[in-house]
Parts: structure tokens; sequence; C-alpha cells
């Protein structure tokens, strides 16, 4: 599978102003390509191939004296900018269709140099190469320093160079891994047991083998200095060079926030990958819980961030990986009996079993019914195992109190 590597990067200022024009050159090619296309949408004439595109904005424009700045920079992030287009365009018309699953995507938009994020893709003919002192050579850009915090799997196809809103700058990798070389950096998944996994906010995680997760709450943690630094911009004249050095200030304590939960997810996904053979979760309606009164703390928590860490990881190293459906009643059914004891409060933790009276542990139980909902909970004997059948309630079901011959004889009565 395609896997990022993404490093930081340290530009000197020369490298830096040929980092700036390259970025302003792909943004300028790509917000022609939009309006090209725009421009034949409302012509009602047909939309320019991509050859045309190309022969017009960057073979010919290099020529006017206009765009003459276009060679300034290497021509295959020119490419790559028009191919982002199509891509974009391609997304657009499948989600209109209904083809492309997730939510809708929007049409493309024009591109600006105040965008948060500013990118450029090189692929392998752009001849771009990992020196021998470990630094990395662009282009019409320079040797570049690299922060090498691990080795490279495999050669990488292409790179892509961002700099955020923090004006930071990373290198990002496409690497192929190898999949014989990914399992034998794991253990033997046939003997180690399936996990549960209830995700929440009093706890992150609670696992259905009795762990507790605590969250760790890096926004809540961080938002003293947040509101200071917001306040600090807030009041600086717009468009000043004091403004700018108050929205980095702002930028940097979130990319902090942003990076120590990535961190953390990583690491807590890499642990249960490791040590379970597999591992179920609940499928959250996070875009919905996000627009509550807890939406803070669901964006703090950065679930679907850890789910789809979890989902590829486990595609990666040969796991099981499972999704449970977010209308099944993991926290209304007993984990041990499997009788239903209806809808809790959320300030409910801790509740009784009617039935069987066991005393569960809300989050607890959740998770082994997550387990159980998947096909995971195994016996001794490795045979898969549900909550034994319950006998009906007299309150529940049946005929109430009357009788087979009494009901026909009232049913006939009435016809």
């Amino acid at each position: 599978m395609q896997l990022r590597y993404a490093f930081r990067l340290d530009p000197g200022p020369g490298q830096r102003v040929a980092l700036a024009r390259a970025f302003g050159c792909a943004r300028v090619v790509y917000n022609d390509a939009v309006a090209a296309r725009e421009r034949a949408r409302r012509e009602g004439a047909a939309f320019p191939s991509a050859g045309a595109l190309s022969k017009t904005l960057i073979t010919e424009a290099k020529q006017s004296p206009g765009r003459q700045w276009l060679s300034e920079v290497s021509a295959v992030i020119l490419q790559q900018a028009l191919r982002d287009v199509e891509r974009a365009y391609t997304n657009f018309f499948a989600s209109l269709k209904g083809a492309r699953p997730g939510a809708r995507v929007g049409a493309p938009r024009f591109k600006s140099k105040r965008d948060a994020r500013q990118a450029i893709r090189f692929t392998a003919n752009s001849r771009w190469k990992i020196t021998e002192a470990g630094r990395l050579l662009l282009p019409k850009i320079g040797e570049v320093k690299v922060r090498w915090s691990r080795t490279l799997p495999s050669v990488p196809s292409s790179v892509t160079v961002i700099r955020d809103a923090a004006g930071r700058y990373f290198a990002s990798f496409v690497i192929e891994t190898d999949p014989g070389a990914d399992l034998a950096r794991m253990p033997e998944g046939d003997n180690l047991p399936s996990v549960g996994i209830d995700l929440g906010l009093t706890h992150f995680a609670v696992l259905s083998d009795g762990r507790v997760i605590d969250s760790p709450r890096f926004l809540r943690r961080a938002e003293k200095k947040l509101k200071k630094a917001q306040r600090e911009l807030s009041r600086k004249q717009k468009r000043s060079k004091n403004r700018e050095k108050a929205r980095l200030k702002v930028a940097r304590a979130h990319a902090q926030v942003a990076d120590a939960r990535r961190e953390f997810h990583h690491q807590l996904s890499t642990q249960l990958i490791r040590e379970s053979q597999a591992v179920a979760v609940e499928d959250l309606a996070v875009k919905a819980l996000a627009r509550t009164r807890l939406g803070k703390s669901v964006h703090d928590a950065g679930w679907a961030q850890f789910l789809a860490m979890l989902e590829y990881k486990a595609q990666r190293y040969a796991r099981v990986f499972v999704k449970v459906g977010r209308f099944e009643l993991t926290s209304q059914v007993c984990s041990v009996c499997g009788v239903k004891d209806g809808p809790k409060p959320l300030h409910v933790r801790t509740w009784t079993c009617t039935h069987c009276g066991t005393v569960h542990d809300r989050d607890h139980n959740a998770a082994k019914n997550v387990k159980q909902a998947a096909g995971l909970a195994v016996t001794a004997c490795r045979a898969q195992v549900r909550p034994e059948l319950v006998p009906a309630q007299r309150e529940e079901a049946g005929s109430h109190g009357i009788h087979t011959g009494t009901r026909a004889a009232q049913r006939h009565s009435t016809r």
C-alpha cells in the first residue's frame, strides 16, 4: 500500500524565496485552469482538455510578457497543478452523481496567497533526489536541509513540499510499503486477543479487557495560551507586520496542539494493532456530534483521525478491523445475559442488570458489546460466541393472560 512519510525542512533565506516563487507560479496556473473551465461552462462550450490547457497556460504563457516568469520554476510543478484541477473537477462531478462516497464535494475554487496551506509536487521526471549528505535536492531551488526522524522503507515516487499556516516547511514522500517487511515488524496475530473499543469524552477509550485510556484534552489544556494569543491578534492593525507576527503566534500554538494530538493517536493506534489480532469500534456520527454543545470536546478528542489510523494500520499489518453500526444498542444491553435494560442518561455511569443482577460500568459494558456485536468474542476453543438466549418475560411477550381459545372466540364473534 502507498503511504506518506513527512519530514520537517529547514530551507535557507534564498531557498525560502525560491519556494515562495514556486508556490505562486503553481497557484497562478491552477487559478488560470479553473478560470478557463468556468469560462467554457458559462459559454456552453466543451471543457478544454488537459493537453490544451497545458499548451495554452504553460507553454504559450511562458512566451507572453505577463506570464514569462513561469519559466523561473520547474515545469513539473506547473503540470502537477493542472493535474490537481482535473482531479478536483473529477471528484466534484462524481460527487454530484453520487458515485463518490463521503460528504458532498464542492466545485473547485480559486486559490489565494493568503491560504493557510501552500504546496507544490515534484514527480520522478523532475529529477529531484536525496543527496548522499541527506539533503533534498529540488530543481531550481537547491539542496534543502531535512530533519530525518526515520529511514524511508523504499524509494519514494514523488515528494510534496508544504508550507503550513505556522510558516513551517515539510517534505511529504510517497512510498510503496513492502508487505513482507511490514508483517516481520509485527508479532504473529494468530495467538493475540481481540479487543472492543468504546470511545468517549470522560475517557478517550475504554477497552473490552478493562483497560482505560484517559483523554489528554490537548485543546482544553492550551486554551489559556490560545486565548491570550488570539486576544493579542485581535488588537493589531490589519495588514501590519505586527499583525502577521501575532497571526504566526496563534498558528504555532494551534500547530502544537494538533501535533501533540496526532502523536497521541499514532502511539495508541500502533499499540492496539501490535497487541491485538482484531479491533472492533463503533461507527460514530462524528460530524453530528460536533454540532452539539459538546462540539469542542469532540473536536479535541479527534475520533475520526484515530479511527482512520486504526483502519489503515490494520490493513497494513494484516489485522482485522471491524466497525459496528452506530445504532447498535451497546449501552443498553447487558454484556453477560444479553437483556436490553433500556436507555440511560449520560450521567449514569454504572447500572445493575435487572435480569442477572450484574453491576456494569457503562463504558466497559459498551466495549464488551462492541466486541460481541462485531463477532470477535471467542471461547477457549476459539469458537465464536454471542450472548445466550433469554426467555421472554411475561410482561413483554405472549398473550398477556388471554388463552388461545378465548382469543379465537373473540375474533370469530367480531367477524
